[in-house]
Protein backbone atom coordinates (compact mmCIF):
# COMPACT_ATOMS: atom_id res chain seq x y z
CA UNK A 1 0.00 0.00 0.00
CA UNK A 2 1.27 3.12 -0.93
CA UNK A 3 -0.54 5.14 1.19
CA UNK A 4 2.55 7.08 2.28
CA UNK A 5 4.54 10.88 1.54
CA UNK A 6 7.31 10.82 -0.78
CA UNK A 7 9.78 13.42 -0.74
CA UNK A 8 11.28 13.44 -4.19
CA UNK A 9 8.18 15.26 -5.66
CA UNK A 10 6.80 15.33 -2.62
CA UNK A 11 3.83 13.47 -3.94
CA UNK A 12 1.53 11.69 -1.37
CA UNK A 13 0.17 8.73 -3.25
CA UNK A 14 -3.52 9.43 -2.16
CA UNK A 15 -5.37 10.06 -5.41
CA UNK A 16 -6.90 7.19 -5.02
CA UNK A 17 -10.38 7.65 -7.61
CA UNK A 18 -7.56 7.74 -10.06
CA UNK A 19 -4.90 5.03 -9.25
CA UNK A 20 -5.33 1.47 -8.14
CA UNK A 21 -3.59 0.78 -4.81
CA UNK A 22 -3.19 -1.52 -1.54
CA UNK A 23 -1.31 -4.39 -0.38
CA UNK A 24 -2.18 -6.94 -3.05
CA UNK A 25 -1.28 -4.86 -5.98
CA UNK A 26 2.35 -4.24 -3.79
CA UNK A 27 2.54 -8.06 -3.89
CA UNK A 28 1.78 -8.86 -7.41
CA UNK A 29 4.89 -6.42 -8.40
CA UNK A 30 6.65 -8.55 -5.81
CA UNK A 31 5.94 -11.44 -7.32
CA UNK A 32 6.35 -10.16 -10.92
CA UNK A 33 9.95 -9.32 -9.82
CA UNK A 34 11.03 -12.48 -8.40
CA UNK A 35 9.79 -13.95 -11.70
CA UNK A 36 12.62 -12.47 -13.79
CA UNK A 37 14.90 -14.89 -13.56
CA UNK A 38 12.87 -17.87 -11.60
CA UNK A 39 10.57 -20.38 -13.09
CA UNK A 40 7.34 -19.73 -11.67
CA UNK A 41 6.32 -22.60 -8.78
CA UNK A 42 10.30 -22.88 -8.02
CA UNK A 43 11.06 -19.25 -6.80
CA UNK A 44 10.16 -19.31 -3.51
CA UNK A 45 12.25 -22.42 -2.80
CA UNK A 46 15.18 -20.02 -5.28
CA UNK A 47 14.73 -16.61 -3.76
CA UNK A 48 15.01 -17.99 -0.54
CA UNK A 49 18.52 -20.12 -0.89
CA UNK A 50 19.63 -16.48 -3.21
CA UNK A 51 18.78 -13.83 -0.62
CA UNK A 52 21.43 -13.77 1.80
CA UNK A 53 20.76 -12.69 5.28
CA UNK A 54 22.92 -10.85 8.13
CA UNK A 55 22.21 -9.28 11.26
CA UNK A 56 25.04 -6.96 12.49
CA UNK A 57 26.06 -6.51 16.21
CA UNK A 58 24.28 -3.61 16.69
CA UNK A 59 21.07 -5.62 15.43
CA UNK A 60 20.81 -3.86 12.14
CA UNK A 61 19.83 -6.44 9.68
CA UNK A 62 21.20 -6.71 5.85
CA UNK A 63 19.02 -8.74 3.10
CA UNK A 64 21.62 -9.10 0.18
CA UNK A 65 20.67 -10.58 -3.23
CA UNK A 66 22.81 -10.77 -6.76
CA UNK A 67 21.39 -10.06 -9.96
CA UNK A 68 23.77 -9.66 -12.48
CA UNK A 69 21.55 -7.73 -15.39
CA UNK A 70 23.21 -4.52 -15.46
CA UNK A 71 26.49 -3.12 -13.50
CA UNK A 72 24.23 -1.40 -10.93
CA UNK A 73 22.79 -1.79 -7.42
CA UNK A 74 19.63 -0.45 -5.91
CA UNK A 75 19.65 0.02 -1.94
CA UNK A 76 17.26 0.20 0.41
CA UNK A 77 17.13 1.75 3.99
CA UNK A 78 14.01 1.32 5.71
CA UNK A 79 13.80 2.44 9.84
CA UNK A 80 10.41 0.71 11.45
CA UNK A 81 8.83 3.99 12.38
CA UNK A 82 6.00 5.76 10.90
CA UNK A 83 3.12 8.30 11.68
CA UNK A 84 1.81 5.57 13.85
CA UNK A 85 4.85 5.96 16.26
CA UNK A 86 4.21 9.12 16.40
CA UNK A 87 2.29 10.67 20.33
CA UNK A 88 -0.45 12.71 20.56
CA UNK A 89 0.41 16.66 20.36
CA UNK A 90 3.42 15.66 17.65
CA UNK A 91 1.85 14.58 14.95
CA UNK A 92 3.86 14.78 11.78
CA UNK A 93 7.19 14.09 12.86
CA UNK A 94 7.84 11.14 11.05
CA UNK A 95 7.00 12.54 7.75
CA UNK A 96 8.95 15.86 9.14
CA UNK A 97 12.18 14.45 9.71
CA UNK A 98 12.39 12.33 6.80
CA UNK A 99 12.40 16.14 5.17
CA UNK A 100 15.16 17.43 7.39
CA UNK A 101 17.52 14.12 6.52
CA UNK A 102 18.07 15.37 3.36
CA UNK A 103 19.99 18.70 5.35
CA UNK A 104 23.19 17.04 5.30
CA UNK A 105 25.58 15.94 8.52
CA UNK A 106 28.49 17.64 10.30
CA UNK A 107 30.49 16.79 6.70
CA UNK A 108 27.65 17.23 4.12
CA UNK A 109 26.15 20.53 3.35
CA UNK A 110 28.33 23.12 4.41
CA UNK A 111 31.93 23.95 4.05
CA UNK A 112 32.26 24.98 7.95
CA UNK A 113 30.47 22.97 10.18
CA UNK A 114 32.41 24.52 13.16
CA UNK A 115 30.99 28.07 12.44
CA UNK A 116 27.37 27.06 11.38
CA UNK A 117 26.87 25.17 14.59
CA UNK A 118 26.98 28.16 17.07
CA UNK A 119 24.66 30.09 14.36
CA UNK A 120 22.99 26.75 14.13
CA UNK A 121 22.61 26.57 18.38
CA UNK A 122 21.37 30.31 18.31
CA UNK A 123 18.94 29.73 15.77
CA UNK A 124 16.91 26.84 18.01
CA UNK A 125 17.59 29.18 20.82
CA UNK A 126 14.90 32.04 19.03
CA UNK A 127 12.86 29.37 17.33
CA UNK A 128 12.09 27.88 20.73
CA UNK A 129 11.04 30.87 22.04
CA UNK A 130 9.23 32.47 19.49
CA UNK A 131 7.29 28.66 19.67
CA UNK A 132 6.73 29.36 23.32
CA UNK A 133 5.35 32.57 22.88
CA UNK A 134 3.12 31.78 20.25
CA UNK A 135 1.71 28.89 22.24
CA UNK A 136 0.01 31.66 24.05
CA UNK A 137 -2.57 32.31 21.61
CA UNK A 138 -4.59 35.20 22.11
CA UNK A 139 -2.21 35.89 25.54
CA UNK A 140 0.91 35.94 23.52
CA UNK A 141 3.00 39.02 23.79
CA UNK A 142 2.68 40.66 19.90
CA UNK A 143 5.76 42.74 20.16
CA UNK A 144 7.81 40.14 21.59
CA UNK A 145 6.86 37.91 18.81
CA UNK A 146 7.89 40.85 16.40
CA UNK A 147 11.43 41.23 18.15
CA UNK A 148 12.35 37.46 18.12
CA UNK A 149 10.70 37.25 13.96
CA UNK A 150 13.07 39.49 13.07
CA UNK A 151 16.00 38.08 15.16
CA UNK A 152 15.16 34.46 13.61
CA UNK A 153 15.32 36.71 10.14
CA UNK A 154 18.69 37.69 10.57
CA UNK A 155 19.85 34.41 11.72
CA UNK A 156 17.99 32.82 8.49
CA UNK A 157 20.63 35.47 6.31
CA UNK A 158 23.90 34.98 8.13
CA UNK A 159 23.65 31.02 8.46
CA UNK A 160 22.53 31.14 4.52
CA UNK A 161 26.33 31.11 3.14
CA UNK A 162 27.23 28.16 5.02
CA UNK A 163 24.67 26.05 3.69
CA UNK A 164 25.56 23.74 0.22
CA UNK A 165 22.12 23.05 -0.70
CA UNK A 166 20.87 19.71 -1.76
CA UNK A 167 24.31 17.98 -1.35
CA UNK A 168 23.66 14.85 -0.45
CA UNK A 169 21.28 14.67 -4.43
CA UNK A 170 23.93 16.39 -5.70
CA UNK A 171 26.84 13.70 -4.58
CA UNK A 172 24.52 11.10 -5.68
CA UNK A 173 23.60 12.24 -8.94
CA UNK A 174 27.15 12.82 -10.09
CA UNK A 175 28.17 9.14 -9.10
CA UNK A 176 25.23 8.46 -11.39
CA UNK A 177 22.64 8.09 -8.54
CA UNK A 178 18.91 7.87 -10.16
CA UNK A 179 15.37 7.13 -8.14
CA UNK A 180 16.87 9.06 -5.32
CA UNK A 181 13.67 9.17 -3.28
CA UNK A 182 12.39 8.79 0.61
CA UNK A 183 9.00 8.58 2.18
CA UNK A 184 6.97 7.89 4.73
CA UNK A 185 4.15 6.08 5.56
CA UNK A 186 2.39 4.64 8.82
CA UNK A 187 4.69 2.11 9.35
CA UNK A 188 8.09 2.97 8.13
CA UNK A 189 10.73 5.62 6.72
CA UNK A 190 12.40 4.40 3.45
CA UNK A 191 15.13 5.76 1.98
CA UNK A 192 16.45 4.50 -1.56
CA UNK A 193 18.75 4.64 -4.74
CA UNK A 194 19.95 3.36 -7.59
CA UNK A 195 23.41 3.70 -8.17
CA UNK A 196 26.46 2.05 -10.52
CA UNK A 197 27.53 -1.02 -8.71
CA UNK A 198 31.11 0.40 -8.04
CA UNK A 199 29.74 2.89 -5.52
CA UNK A 200 28.46 0.53 -3.22
CA UNK A 201 31.16 2.28 -0.95
CA UNK A 202 29.96 5.83 -1.36
CA UNK A 203 26.33 5.25 -0.18
CA UNK A 204 27.30 3.56 2.67
CA UNK A 205 29.60 6.96 3.69
CA UNK A 206 26.59 8.92 3.36
CA UNK A 207 24.18 6.91 4.65
CA UNK A 208 25.73 5.60 7.63
CA UNK A 209 26.97 9.37 8.28
CA UNK A 210 23.47 10.46 7.80
CA UNK A 211 21.97 7.70 10.75
CA UNK A 212 24.81 8.56 12.80
CA UNK A 213 25.72 13.05 12.68
CA UNK A 214 22.44 14.51 10.68
CA UNK A 215 22.12 18.28 11.07
CA UNK A 216 18.76 19.49 10.90
CA UNK A 217 19.55 22.55 8.91
CA UNK A 218 17.08 25.01 7.80
CA UNK A 219 14.39 23.54 10.86
CA UNK A 220 12.01 26.40 10.70
CA UNK A 221 11.87 27.01 7.06
CA UNK A 222 11.54 23.50 6.59
CA UNK A 223 8.81 23.13 8.96
CA UNK A 224 6.97 25.78 6.42
CA UNK A 225 7.09 23.94 3.92
CA UNK A 226 5.60 21.21 5.01
CA UNK A 227 3.12 23.25 6.03
CA UNK A 228 2.65 24.62 2.78
CA UNK A 229 2.64 20.96 1.56
CA UNK A 230 0.12 20.00 3.64
CA UNK A 231 -2.14 23.13 2.20
CA UNK A 232 -1.88 21.37 -1.27
CA UNK A 233 -2.02 17.83 -0.62
CA UNK A 234 -5.01 17.91 1.94
CA UNK A 235 -6.66 21.48 2.44
CA UNK A 236 -6.92 21.88 -1.55
CA UNK A 237 -7.33 18.86 -2.67
CA UNK A 238 -10.63 16.59 -2.41
CA UNK A 239 -8.86 13.35 -2.60
CA UNK A 240 -6.72 14.40 0.25
CA UNK A 241 -8.97 16.00 2.64
CA UNK A 242 -11.58 12.86 1.94
CA UNK A 243 -9.15 10.43 3.20
CA UNK A 244 -8.04 12.18 5.98
CA UNK A 245 -11.55 12.50 7.66
CA UNK A 246 -12.24 8.89 6.98
CA UNK A 247 -9.40 7.50 8.52
CA UNK A 248 -9.60 9.96 11.47
CA UNK A 249 -13.77 8.46 11.47
CA UNK A 250 -12.62 5.00 10.91
CA UNK A 251 -10.28 4.84 13.52
CA UNK A 252 -10.85 6.66 17.28
CA UNK A 253 -8.63 5.19 19.40
CA UNK A 254 -5.58 3.78 17.29
CA UNK A 255 -3.04 5.90 16.09
CA UNK A 256 -3.75 4.72 12.34
CA UNK A 257 -6.44 7.56 12.43
CA UNK A 258 -4.21 10.56 12.42
CA UNK A 259 -2.71 11.88 8.80
CA UNK A 260 0.82 11.31 8.01
CA UNK A 261 1.63 14.77 7.46
CA UNK A 262 0.64 15.79 11.10
CA UNK A 263 -2.61 17.93 12.05
CA UNK A 264 -1.85 21.21 11.30
CA UNK A 265 -2.37 22.68 15.12
CA UNK A 266 1.32 19.95 15.68
CA UNK A 267 2.72 20.51 12.70
CA UNK A 268 3.58 24.25 13.39
CA UNK A 269 4.62 23.70 16.85
CA UNK A 270 7.15 20.87 16.32
CA UNK A 271 10.33 21.15 18.16
CA UNK A 272 14.37 20.56 17.62
CA UNK A 273 14.65 18.60 20.60
CA UNK A 274 11.63 16.18 20.24
CA UNK A 275 12.53 15.45 16.53
CA UNK A 276 16.27 14.94 17.86
CA UNK A 277 14.88 12.24 20.79
CA UNK A 278 12.54 10.58 17.76
CA UNK A 279 15.15 10.58 15.37
CA UNK A 280 18.07 8.78 17.86
CA UNK A 281 14.68 6.07 19.31
CA UNK A 282 13.91 5.29 16.32
CA UNK A 283 16.46 5.65 13.08
CA UNK A 284 18.41 3.21 15.39
CA UNK A 285 20.43 0.53 13.85
CA UNK A 286 17.96 -2.60 15.36
CA UNK A 287 15.17 -0.56 13.86
CA UNK A 288 16.41 -0.46 10.22
CA UNK A 289 16.53 -3.49 7.69
CA UNK A 290 18.98 -2.86 4.72
CA UNK A 291 18.23 -4.47 1.27
CA UNK A 292 20.76 -4.65 -1.53
CA UNK A 293 20.09 -6.18 -4.90
CA UNK A 294 22.11 -6.25 -8.08
CA UNK A 295 25.75 -6.30 -9.65
CA UNK A 296 27.13 -7.41 -6.06
CA UNK A 297 29.48 -9.79 -4.96
CA UNK A 298 28.02 -10.29 -1.01
CA UNK A 299 31.29 -10.74 0.87
CA UNK A 300 32.51 -7.57 -0.05
CA UNK A 301 28.95 -5.80 0.20
CA UNK A 302 28.60 -6.93 3.42
CA UNK A 303 32.43 -5.98 3.99
CA UNK A 304 31.24 -2.59 3.25
CA UNK A 305 28.15 -2.34 5.45
CA UNK A 306 29.61 -3.70 8.20
CA UNK A 307 32.61 -0.96 7.85
CA UNK A 308 30.37 1.65 7.64
CA UNK A 309 27.55 0.76 10.10
CA UNK A 310 28.10 -1.75 12.38
CA UNK A 311 29.47 0.87 14.83
CA UNK A 312 26.66 2.65 14.81
CA UNK A 313 25.33 2.34 18.48
CA UNK A 314 22.03 0.24 18.96
CA UNK A 315 19.17 2.07 20.81
CA UNK A 316 17.45 1.21 23.66
CA UNK A 317 13.97 -0.87 21.88
CA UNK A 318 10.57 1.28 22.48
CA UNK A 319 7.59 -0.68 23.85
CA UNK A 320 5.09 1.61 24.75
CA UNK A 321 1.85 0.24 23.91
CA UNK A 322 0.03 1.04 21.27
CA UNK A 323 -3.99 1.88 21.90
CA UNK A 324 -6.18 -1.05 20.18
CA UNK A 325 -8.95 0.18 18.33
CA UNK A 326 -11.80 -1.17 20.25
CA UNK A 327 -14.35 -2.81 17.98
CA UNK A 328 -16.57 -1.02 16.21
CA UNK A 329 -20.27 -1.68 16.70
CA UNK A 330 -22.06 0.30 14.62
CA UNK A 331 -21.60 2.18 11.17
CA UNK A 332 -19.88 5.52 11.01
CA UNK A 333 -20.41 8.11 8.49
CA UNK A 334 -18.96 11.14 7.68
CA UNK A 335 -19.78 14.07 4.99
CA UNK A 336 -17.51 16.45 3.55
CA UNK A 337 -18.90 19.23 1.49
CA UNK A 338 -16.13 20.55 -1.44
CA UNK A 339 -15.87 22.08 -4.47
CA UNK A 340 -15.58 18.85 -6.60
CA UNK A 341 -17.52 15.85 -7.99
CA UNK A 342 -18.71 13.43 -5.62
CA UNK A 343 -16.99 10.13 -4.23
CA UNK A 344 -17.25 7.85 -1.37
CA UNK A 345 -14.97 6.12 0.44
CA UNK A 346 -16.36 2.81 2.48
CA UNK A 347 -13.78 0.52 4.76
CA UNK A 348 -14.34 -2.05 6.99
CA UNK A 349 -12.53 -3.44 10.08
CA UNK A 350 -10.17 -6.28 9.82
CA UNK A 351 -6.97 -8.37 10.34
CA UNK A 352 -3.67 -7.47 9.29
CA UNK A 353 -0.88 -9.91 7.75
CA UNK A 354 -0.31 -12.83 8.28
CA UNK A 355 -3.30 -13.88 9.21
CA UNK A 356 -5.12 -16.15 6.78
CA UNK A 357 -8.27 -13.88 6.51
CA UNK A 358 -5.65 -11.33 5.31
CA UNK A 359 -4.53 -13.88 2.69
CA UNK A 360 -8.92 -14.03 2.07
CA UNK A 361 -8.82 -10.23 1.68
CA UNK A 362 -6.26 -10.64 -1.41
CA UNK A 363 -8.26 -12.19 -3.29
CA UNK A 364 -11.60 -10.33 -2.47
CA UNK A 365 -9.35 -7.53 -3.45
CA UNK A 366 -8.98 -9.37 -6.83
CA UNK A 367 -12.81 -10.38 -7.41
CA UNK A 368 -13.73 -7.05 -7.16
CA UNK A 369 -11.41 -4.52 -8.90
CA UNK A 370 -8.72 -6.15 -10.72
CA UNK A 371 -9.50 -5.39 -14.49
CA UNK A 372 -12.46 -4.36 -16.61
CA UNK A 373 -13.72 -8.28 -16.03
CA UNK A 374 -14.16 -7.09 -11.84
CA UNK A 375 -17.28 -7.29 -10.47
CA UNK A 376 -17.67 -3.70 -9.25
CA UNK A 377 -15.74 -2.83 -12.64
CA UNK A 378 -18.50 -4.59 -14.59
CA UNK A 379 -21.50 -3.84 -12.13
CA UNK A 380 -21.16 -0.10 -11.67
CA UNK A 381 -19.22 1.02 -14.77
CA UNK A 382 -20.38 -0.97 -17.41
CA UNK A 383 -23.89 -2.59 -16.41
CA UNK A 384 -25.92 0.30 -14.43
CA UNK A 385 -23.41 2.89 -15.84
CA UNK A 386 -23.79 4.66 -12.90
CA UNK A 387 -20.15 4.87 -11.83
CA UNK A 388 -16.95 6.38 -12.91
CA UNK A 389 -14.63 4.47 -10.67
CA UNK A 390 -15.06 1.60 -8.06
CA UNK A 391 -11.59 0.22 -6.69
CA UNK A 392 -10.32 -1.70 -4.02
CA UNK A 393 -7.38 -1.83 -1.47
CA UNK A 394 -6.45 -4.25 1.04
CA UNK A 395 -4.39 -3.35 4.00
CA UNK A 396 -4.94 0.44 4.34
CA UNK A 397 -3.90 2.65 5.86
CA UNK A 398 -1.00 0.44 7.32
CA UNK A 399 -0.21 -3.06 8.08
CA UNK A 400 2.03 -3.07 11.22
CA UNK A 401 -1.63 -3.28 12.90
CA UNK A 402 -5.26 -4.48 12.16
CA UNK A 403 -5.80 -2.27 9.43
CA UNK A 404 -9.07 -1.83 6.33
CA UNK A 405 -10.26 -3.23 3.53
CA UNK A 406 -11.58 0.20 1.56
CA UNK A 407 -13.46 0.18 -1.34
CA UNK A 408 -12.96 3.88 -3.37
CA UNK A 409 -15.89 5.08 -5.68
CA UNK A 410 -16.81 8.27 -7.99
CA UNK A 411 -20.16 8.71 -9.13
CA UNK A 412 -20.96 9.38 -12.61
CA UNK A 413 -23.44 12.58 -13.21
CA UNK A 414 -25.91 12.57 -12.69
CA UNK A 415 -26.08 9.50 -10.33
CA UNK A 416 -25.56 10.05 -6.44
CA UNK A 417 -22.60 8.67 -3.79
CA UNK A 418 -26.07 6.88 -2.73
CA UNK A 419 -26.59 5.04 -5.23
CA UNK A 420 -23.23 3.89 -5.75
CA UNK A 421 -23.22 2.58 -2.09
CA UNK A 422 -26.35 0.35 -2.71
CA UNK A 423 -24.76 -1.29 -5.66
CA UNK A 424 -21.65 -1.44 -3.62
CA UNK A 425 -23.29 -3.01 -1.18
CA UNK A 426 -25.84 -5.12 -3.14
CA UNK A 427 -21.63 -7.08 -4.82
CA UNK A 428 -20.98 -7.40 -0.74
CA UNK A 429 -23.87 -9.28 0.25
CA UNK A 430 -23.35 -11.55 -2.99
CA UNK A 431 -19.87 -12.26 -1.96
CA UNK A 432 -21.89 -13.81 1.03
CA UNK A 433 -24.47 -15.94 -0.45
CA UNK A 434 -22.93 -16.82 -3.75
CA UNK A 435 -19.75 -19.09 -3.73
CA UNK A 436 -16.93 -17.99 -5.98
CA UNK A 437 -17.69 -20.28 -9.67
CA UNK A 438 -14.86 -22.29 -10.28
CA UNK A 439 -13.92 -20.41 -13.33
CA UNK A 440 -14.24 -17.16 -11.76
CA UNK A 441 -11.50 -18.60 -9.24
CA UNK A 442 -9.70 -19.80 -11.43
CA UNK A 443 -9.77 -16.59 -13.85
CA UNK A 444 -8.59 -14.39 -11.25
CA UNK A 445 -5.30 -17.15 -10.61
CA UNK A 446 -4.79 -16.77 -14.21
CA UNK A 447 -5.30 -13.23 -13.69
CA UNK A 448 -2.28 -13.21 -11.32
CA UNK A 449 -0.03 -15.41 -13.18
CA UNK A 450 -0.34 -13.26 -16.47
CA UNK A 451 0.53 -10.27 -14.17
CA UNK A 452 3.53 -12.01 -13.17
CA UNK A 453 5.15 -11.69 -16.72
CA UNK A 454 4.96 -7.87 -16.85
CA UNK A 455 7.60 -5.31 -15.16
CA UNK A 456 10.57 -8.32 -14.79
CA UNK A 457 13.33 -5.58 -15.08
CA UNK A 458 13.34 -3.60 -11.59
CA UNK A 459 16.40 -4.38 -8.85
CA UNK A 460 14.76 -1.42 -6.63
CA UNK A 461 11.21 -2.98 -6.78
CA UNK A 462 12.75 -6.28 -5.75
CA UNK A 463 14.83 -4.35 -2.79
CA UNK A 464 11.79 -2.69 -1.64
CA UNK A 465 9.88 -5.56 -1.28
CA UNK A 466 12.26 -7.46 0.68
CA UNK A 467 12.94 -4.68 2.67
CA UNK A 468 9.48 -4.39 3.16
CA UNK A 469 8.70 -7.37 4.08
CA UNK A 470 11.50 -8.02 6.48
CA UNK A 471 10.36 -4.33 8.44
CA UNK A 472 6.66 -5.19 8.49
CA UNK A 473 6.46 -9.11 9.17
CA UNK A 474 9.84 -9.69 10.70
CA UNK A 475 10.79 -12.27 7.67
CA UNK A 476 10.88 -11.26 3.69
CA UNK A 477 9.93 -15.14 3.00
CA UNK A 478 6.48 -13.71 3.99
CA UNK A 479 6.08 -12.79 -0.07
CA UNK A 480 7.84 -15.81 -1.10
CA UNK A 481 4.67 -17.95 0.47
CA UNK A 482 1.95 -15.95 -1.07
CA UNK A 483 1.08 -17.64 -3.58
CA UNK A 484 0.86 -20.83 -2.45
CA UNK A 485 -1.82 -19.37 0.64
CA UNK A 486 -3.33 -17.58 -2.23
CA UNK A 487 -3.57 -21.74 -3.67
CA UNK A 488 -5.29 -22.74 -0.31
CA UNK A 489 -8.54 -19.90 -0.55
CA UNK A 490 -11.37 -21.99 -1.36
CA UNK A 491 -15.03 -19.79 -2.23
CA UNK A 492 -16.29 -21.15 1.37
CA UNK A 493 -13.51 -19.30 2.71
CA UNK A 494 -14.29 -15.75 0.91
CA UNK A 495 -18.11 -16.13 2.04
CA UNK A 496 -16.70 -16.61 5.73
CA UNK A 497 -14.91 -13.87 5.79
CA UNK A 498 -17.14 -11.68 4.03
CA UNK A 499 -19.98 -12.36 6.62
CA UNK A 500 -17.54 -12.22 9.42
CA UNK A 501 -16.03 -8.72 8.59
CA UNK A 502 -18.38 -6.98 5.13
CA UNK A 503 -20.99 -6.01 8.06
CA UNK A 504 -22.83 -2.84 8.15
CA UNK A 505 -21.84 -2.52 12.13
CA UNK A 506 -18.06 -2.56 11.24
CA UNK A 507 -18.45 0.05 8.90
CA UNK A 508 -17.49 3.52 8.17
CA UNK A 509 -18.52 5.57 5.08
CA UNK A 510 -17.02 9.07 4.01
CA UNK A 511 -18.94 10.95 1.09
CA UNK A 512 -17.58 14.20 -0.78
CA UNK A 513 -20.46 16.24 -2.01
CA UNK A 514 -20.27 19.11 -4.10
CA UNK A 515 -20.73 22.08 -2.53
CA UNK A 516 -23.53 23.80 -4.08
CA UNK A 517 -22.54 27.42 -3.28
Amino acid sequence: MTNECRHTGDKMAIGVFGHSCGKHIFLVTIIVLLCLCLPLGTFSYDLEKRVQRYTLKNGLKVLLMERHLSPTVSLYIRHRVGAVDEISGRTGTAHFLEHLMFKGTKTIGTPDYRREKNILDKIARIGNALDREKMKGENADTKRITVLTHQLEVLRKKHKPLILANEIDRLYTENGGVDINASTGQDLTTYQVSLPANKIELWARIEADRMTNPVFREFYTERDVIMEERRQRVESDPDGKLLEQFFATAFHAHPYGRPILGWPSDMRFLSYDYTEEFFRRYHAPNNTVIAVVGDIVPAATLKIIRKYFEHIPSQKTHTSPVTEEPPQTGERRVELLFEANPRLIVGYHKPTLPSFDDYVFDVIDYLLSRGRTSRLYKRLVEEEGIAESAQTANGMPGARYPNLFTIFAAPRHPHTNAELEKSIYAEIERLKKEPVSEREMKKIKNRLKADLIRGLNANSELASALSYYESIVGDFRYMTEHINVIEKITPEDIMRVAKKYLNPENRTVATLEKRTQ
